[in-house]
């Protein structure tokens, strides 16, 4: 069941593939966000900009990218063609703190994560996004 759909509805595939790869982006920023930062301060009580801090390590675009390089081999092609879609999908926004690229790769991450949770895969959503919260992001 979809958690957050007022129905419960999951979308079917070809519900999904008729969103815009933006759309994909869109709800893929907030399972992605809302993820990063239930765990983070999961980790106890700090003062939140110290907890704010270390989410954007996660959520900012150069690592989203980094993340997404990191994990491509073991997409499958349906995923890989999510992630082409969300890659190449032009945007009117325009990147301040990511290059051109970076911005684009993140926007592809958020695209899978978008898909994947209106799809209702959520087993393989969780397997994604534990990577991504125990990847070692370079701070650099």
């Amino acid at each position: 069941m979809n958690l957050f759909s007022k129905d419960g509805k999951v979308f079917t595939r070809k519900d999904v593939m008729n969103l815009s790869p933006l759309i994909m982006a869109f709800i893929g920023d907030s399972v992605y966000d809302l993820f990063i930062r239930t765990n983070i301060s999961a980790k106890g009580n700090r003062p939140i900009n110290k907890i704010h801090r270390e989410c954007v390590k996660y959520v900012k675009a150069s690592s989203q990218s980094e993340i997404l390089k990191n994990l491509y081999d073991m997409f499958d092609e349906e995923e890989k063609d999510i992630i082409r879609r969300g890659r190449n999908v032009k945007s009117a926004t325009i990147p301040k703190h990511a290059g051109i690229e970076e911005y684009r790769l993140a926007t592809a991450f958020e695209a899978l994560l978008g898909y994947l949770y209106l799809l209702g895969r959520y087993d393989r959503l969780d397997e994604i996004l534990n990577y991504a919260l125990n990847y070692n992001i370079n701070e650099g």
